[in-house]
C-alpha cells in the first residue's frame, strides 16, 4: 500500500495544533490509508497515550510511537507483519531520537517543540513499511 507522504505530513501537521502526538500520528496515518473509524473512535483509542502515557511524561513511551503502532495494526490484516513492522517502528524512531522517552525528548513535558516532527518521522516510517 502507497500512502501520499505529503497528505500523510499535512494531515500530522494539522492535527498536532489541538491534538497529542498519539492521536496526531494515528489520525493521520489511518486516514491516509483510509481506515474505516472515525475520528471520535481514534481519539478515544489514543488519548491514553498522550504525554508518554496518561500524561507522566516520565518514563513513558512517546505518543508518536504508541499512535505509529496502533495505526500499523488497524491498516494491516497480517498479524506477524504487524509485530515484525512494530519492531521496526520502535527500533527506527530509538535510533533516530535516541530514546522512545516522552520525558527525555520533551524534557519532561516543557519542550513541545520536537513533538511534530517526532510524528512526522514515525508516520514516514509506517508509509516505508507498507510500501514494502
Amino acid at each position: 500500500m502507497k500512502l501520499d507522504e505529503k497528505i500523510l505530513e499535512d494531515k500530522i501537521r494539522e492535527y498536532r495544533k489541538s491534538k497529542s502526538c498519539s492521536e496526531s500520528t494515528l489520525m493521520g496515518l489511518c486516514e491516509t490509508a483510509g481506515v474505516d473509524i472515525t475520528t471520535e473512535e481514534m481519539t478515544k483509542l489514543a488519548c491514553g497515550f498522550a504525554g508518554g502515557m496518561g500524561g507522566t511524561f516520565d518514563e513513558g513511551t512517546c505518543g508518536a510511537v504508541t499512535g505509529a503502532l496502533m495505526a500499523n495494526g488497524l491498516i494491516l490484516d497480517d498479524t506477524s507483519k504487524i509485530k515484525s513492522n512494530a519492531k521496526e517502528i520502535f527500533n527506527s524512531f530509538k535510533d533516530e531520537y535516541g530514546t522512545v522517552r516522552c520525558d527525555k525528548i520533551t524534557n519532561n513535558g516543557v519542550d513541545k517543540s520536537p513533538c511534530v516532527d517526532c510524528c512526522v518521522f514515525i508516520a514516514k516510517k509506517v508509509a516505508d513499511l507498507l510500501d514494502e
